[in-house]
């Protein structure tokens, strides 16, 4: 079964917004502390995709030990993982760019990894500060290795944002991969 990959910074919203996709309240564990997701869980999805919900990246307490151990594994993953379609980079739409975030986006483009962008916590901007910060993101990445934006969804995991437009993106995709 194809695999999509969530990940992003430690609290940008993942565990948020993998609850609101699945219409689950606990499915991903919340926590107001950055660091909870500690391993790669996998979710059956409608019995035809896994959604792949991977510890976030930058900040966490915990030791510099287990951050490496955490870089290997989730490396190892994106490398070796067949089965992995797509990854899902979340952004806190509230912040500026961070290099982290480019960072990773630029490994995934090195080894050829389609991705798309979802920026969380939309509900806690006004459009216009959204907006501008969006574009500020674009210019951004269009200022170094990109050629093109990479394609992104608007979310809001407490009202639902951005859910039927990630989840009909997943669904186009794999029906392109049954007709292949």
């Amino acid at each position: 079964m194809p695999e999509y990959a969530f990940i992003g910074r430690s609290n940008v919203g993942k565990s948020s917004l993998i609850n609101m996709l699945t219409d689950r309240k606990n499915l991903a564990k919340t926590s107001g502390r950055p660091g909870k997701t500690q391993l790669i869980n996998h979710f059956v999805i409608n019995q035809s995709w896994y959604l792949v919900d991977l510890p976030g990246y930058g900040y966490a307490r915990v030791s510099k030990k287990v951050k490496k151990e955490f870089q290997k594994f989730i490396t190892q993953y994106f490398e070796e993982r067949e089965q992995l379609v797509s990854a899902f980079v979340l952004i806190d739409c509230r912040h500026e760019p961070q290099p982290i975030d480019k960072e990773f986006m630029e490994y995934l483009g090195e080894k050829q990894i389609p991705f798309s962008i979802i920026f969380t916590k939309t509900d806690k901007l006004k459009p216009k500060a959204l907006e501008r910060n969006i574009e500020n993101y674009k210019q951004e990445l269009l200022a170094g290795a990109w050629l093109e934006m990479p394609n992104y969804f608007i979310s809001s995991a407490s009202n639902s944002t951005g859910k039927d437009e990630i989840l009909n993106y997943i669904d186009q995709i794999n029906e392109q991969l049954i007709e292949a």
